[in-house]
């Protein structure tokens, strides 16, 4: 009988494989090398494999789609509740092989190589900021010993600590002067080191037509644009706007029993990296409403009415929608577009 569905559970070196057929029979239930890997999914006849989203999987689902097979790509969450008694590797395997086979399952589009890349430089440039941010209140709370108290913002540690520990010198000792030299020093060079990859990002936005329209929605930059670009791919994997706002983590939390809905607060699921840069990018829309309302009167009249805190994840969310309608409608951004 042919084997009509894959669970693999992925791993460094071992490889849980199981498969059935379409009866559901178990076909195929064994451990697999590395280097074993596409010789097997070579040998055997294209079907559905299903993979969950971890570290590699994007890897694998395209050599495996490479070699004729239909990869889908769960997240860890929704695989979880098909386990049968006891964690291990056959149990994930089998369970994967199980929620793949639902109609009602929510997949991972499988990035490109080209994905992958750009949104490393994002994830590298963010480890770097708040490596920097780490730093900057270490010299912050290091200096406050010693009484000297810098004001915020990370520009007064580079201008203003050399000249105060000039000015303390018969205060304080000259190993402490020389220790906090050597942290600015760390922080100049990962300022550096961000610089640089925000220019990698700016060319990679500049070469993408996509990223460049998103560019035009007010509160999203050439950083949002590309990683949003980057992450979500094919826009139509999402049946509608709201459908990437929720991925997004966008929409509020429900709560609901017996007829009776509650709402909550933003579920925050999916990419908090993509949704801080969207609520950031609406923050200060929100900003510039304040000065001129005229210029945005949907918020305007939405932040008469409500917190400014509602109001910004508001646009944010009404954003994530105009990029869905945008990329999956191939459409450029107007400023004076009315809904019919």
């Amino acid at each position: 009988m042919k084997i009509t569905t894959i669970g693999i559970d992925l791993a460094k070196d071992a490889f849980q494989v199981h498969g059935i057929d379409e009866r559901g029979e178990v076909r195929i239930k064994r451990s697999l090398k590395r280097r074993e890997m596409m010789e097997f999914f070579t040998r055997i006849e294209p079907c559905l494999i299903g993979l969950e989203s971890c570290g590699g999987a994007h890897y694998w689902a395209r050599r495996l789609h490479n070699v004729g097979h239909t990869v889908k790509l769960m997240a860890p969450q929704f695989v979880k509740p098909y386990v049968k008694g006891n964690k291990h590797d056959a149990a994930d395997a089998e369970a994967i092989c199980e929620a793949v086979r639902r109609p009602t399952m929510r997949f991972v589009p499988v990035k490109t190589v080209d994905q992958q890349s750009i949104l490393a430089v994002h994830r590298v440039r963010q480890g770097m900021i708040k490596a920097r941010t780490a730093q900057a209140n270490q010299i912050r709370g290091l200096l406050a010993e010693f009484g000297l108290i810098v004001p915020i913002g990370i520009s007064h540690l580079f201008l203003k600590v050399p000249t105060m520990l000039d000015e303390a010198r018969d205060t304080v000792p000259g190993v402490f002067r020389e220790l906090i030299h050597r942290l600015l020093e760390h922080m100049k060079e990962l300022t550096r080191q961000v610089d640089e990859l925000e220019i990698q990002i700016h060319q990679w936005h500049r070469a993408s037509e996509i990223s460049r329209n998103l560019e035009q929605i007010p509160g999203v930059g050439p950083i949002t644009a590309s990683a949003l670009v980057a992450s979500i791919g094919d826009a139509r994997n999402f049946k509608n706007g709201r459908q990437l706002a929720a991925w997004l983590g966008l929409v509020p939390k429900q709560h609901s029993s017996g007829g009776k809905t509650k709402l909550q607060g933003i579920s925050k699921r999916g990419d908090n990296y993509l949704r801080t840069l969207l609520v950031h990018g609406a923050r200060a829309v929100v900003k510039s409403a304040e000065r001129k309302p005229e210029r945005y009167v949907w918020l305007s009249k939405l932040m008469g009415r409500s917190h400014i805190n509602i109001a910004t994840v508001a646009l944010a969310n009404k954003n994530a929608r105009v990029v869905w309608a945008l990329m999956a409608h191939d459409q450029k951004f107007r400023s004076d577009y009315v809904g019919t």
